[in-house]
């Protein structure tokens, strides 16, 4: 195993915890949103925060950075549109009853999913409900946004009845929805799990959604014709988190292990141990596999091996959210810092291990911005700050 990674900088700017974390498609700004009722717009170049967002009246409870604008959402019922280069507040989406717990931007429409048990479908550049979708029976966690188009043979397979835009919702009522954009009816309702839907990973291009839960399993699911196809069950405990690469599907859970199963198959072909804490964000990154733990502690692993490579000690709770970009890692967490750490390390030694079929087949299968990247869900746990605020040095078992 590698050495520990010592952070190269540490962003204390927010007053409260760190609820996510978004990266810009170009790779240039990061987003933080906060428990202090503020996001942040940070540089990649300089690692210095460059904008200030103010406005809600309550938490940031998630948010998405898109090139020339920011979008977040809270506790206050609200959804807010932010220029990137002035701060400036483009947009107030007025007409939840409860928390927005999740946004999604995805062509020109804005999705939101609340605890009022709806999932909405707002027009970016105005500040207009199009649309509203209700049917489930308990708040909306999670969302996934889909084309007909970008499904092979879809029309095909069912018709005019399978075409257009879709929005896929998970939630605590145990089940996922899919919906027709352009109605607000429900196409499909997915059944079978006995818990809440915490994440979602969509894969287009074979026709399949996944769905992680409280159930402590995941199920994968047609598409098109919302057939139930697999269930994975070697989970304790539930599954918080999803990562789609190359057919191999990595899942992180509150039994403290992340998983590969491979799609095609079901199959659980590798456990990565060592989290003393509930798994809650992962991200794949050049043959490497990196986790966030409620133990404080973010860890990076060979997907090849399974070998633990790093530890990165130093945030004192739960990591919420985690990006990787030009070879270094971002951590954000609900001690409220913004950690940086370099991995050209790491990466680079696991790129010469990877097998040269691996690397090319995932050049071909996986797209810039996969939608799989784009919910990486967490659910909220802590883990006990030190006495005096100091930096937790946790040993691993």
């Amino acid at each position: 195993m590698g050495g520990n990674g010592s952070a190269l900088r540490v962003c204390t700017d927010h007053r409260g915890g760190i609820n996510w974390l978004s990266l810009s498609p170009d790779g240039r700004r990061l987003l933080t949103g906060s428990e202090d009722g503020t996001a942040r717009l940070w540089s990649t170049d300089d690692s210095q925060c460059h904008g200030h967002l103010q406005g809600h009246e309550s938490y940031i409870t998630f948010c998405q950075l898109e090139n020339e604008a920011a979008f977040t959402c809270s506790a206050d019922h609200t959804i807010r549109k932010w220029d990137v280069v002035t701060g400036q507040c483009l947009a107030v989406y007025r007409g939840h009853t409860s928390i927005v717990n999740r946004i999604l931007v995805a062509k020109d429409y804005l999705f939101s999913g609340s605890y009022d048990r709806t999932a909405r479908c707002w027009s970016v550049d105005k500040e207009r409900q199009i649309q509203e979708f209700r049917g489930h029976r308990n708040c909306v966690l999670t969302l996934a946004h889909y084309s007909s188009k970008d499904i092979p043979d879809a029309s095909s397979e069912q018709g005019e009845k399978a075409s257009g835009d879709f929005l896929v919702t998970g939630s605590t009522d145990g089940t996922a929805k899919v919906w027709w954009v352009s109605s607000g009816c429900c196409y499909q309702t997915l059944r079978g799990h006995t818990g809440a839907v915490l994440c979602l990973a969509l894969d287009e291009l074979n026709q399949e959604l996944f769905t992680g839960s409280t159930d402590s399993t995941i199920r994968t699911w047609n598409l098109v014709t919302g057939e139930p196809l697999k269930v994975f069950k070697e989970h304790q405990g539930s599954v918080i988190c999803l990562e789609l690469v190359n057919r191999h599907l990595y899942s992180g859970s509150a039994d403290r292990t992340v998983k590969c199963w491979l799609a095609d198959t079901g199959e659980s072909v590798r456990t990565f141990r060592a989290h003393k804490h509930s798994v809650s964000a992962l991200k794949y990154h050049a043959g490497t596999l990196f986790t966030g733990s409620g133990d404080a502690c973010a860890r990076a692993f060979n997907t090849e091996s399974g070998v633990l490579q790093r530890v990165f000690r130093g945030h004192t709770f739960i990591i919420n959210c985690i990006q990787v970009h030009n070879e270094l890692l971002y951590t954000a967490s609900h001690d409220g810092t913004l950690r940086i750490w370099d991995i050209h390390g790491v990466c680079k030694q696991n790129l010469r291990s990877r097998p040269k079929r691996e690397v090319l087949a995932q050049s071909r299968s996986t797209p810039k911005r996969s939608l799989s990247q784009l919910f990486n869900n967490k659910v909220g746990c802590t883990a006990s700050p030190p006495q005096g605020g100091e930096c937790e040095t946790i040993e691993l078992l």
